[in-house]
């Protein structure tokens, strides 16, 4: 894989979502997630999760919340980074250790999932896109990522 500038951009149905990642807070997520996004696993993928006020999940091929990528979970890297407004973050099931595609974006602040939770990054750009996706739980006709892309 050719090494890449820390930078995701999603393209989105509501516009477009620049993400600064931050390999210096988890860089095998932030690794992780290049991967995926340099296969096009992201393209196409539904917010399936919007919660008011919360946060915008994303990154299961099944838009169900459930499925993950071929790769296997990752090792937790939870750091010092807080939850909040424009936050990436993973999501993952009960296990710490249980993070694979799957992450959300924060609306507003969570400390809540501080140190639970590994952040890898932060929207530089287009939060007001993010801030257009359709809520629900789960999402009827969601808003999707068209194109994720590297730089």
């Amino acid at each position: 894989m050719a090494e890449t500038g820390n930078t995701l951009t999603l393209e989105t149905t509501k516009g477009t979502v620049v993400i600064r990642m931050r390999p210096d807070l988890a860089p095998g997520h932030v690794a992780h997630i290049k991967r995926l996004a340099d296969e096009h696993f992201y393209d196409g993928i539904a917010f399936h999760r919007v919660i008011e006020g919360f946060m915008a999940q994303t990154g299961c091929p099944h838009g169900t919340g459930a499925g993950g990528s071929k790769y296997p979970n990752l090792k937790a890297e939870f750091n010092a980074a807080k939850h909040v407004r424009g936050t990436c973050s993973m999501a993952r099931a009960q296990s710490p250790d249980s993070a694979n595609s799957q992450f959300f974006i924060c609306f507003g602040e969570a400390s809540f999932l501080n140190r639970q939770y590994t952040v890898w990054g932060e929207v530089v750009s287009g939060m007001e896109n993010v801030d257009k996706i359709k809520r629900g739980e789960p999402v009827r006709d969601p808003d999707k990522i068209l194109k994720a892309s590297l730089s």
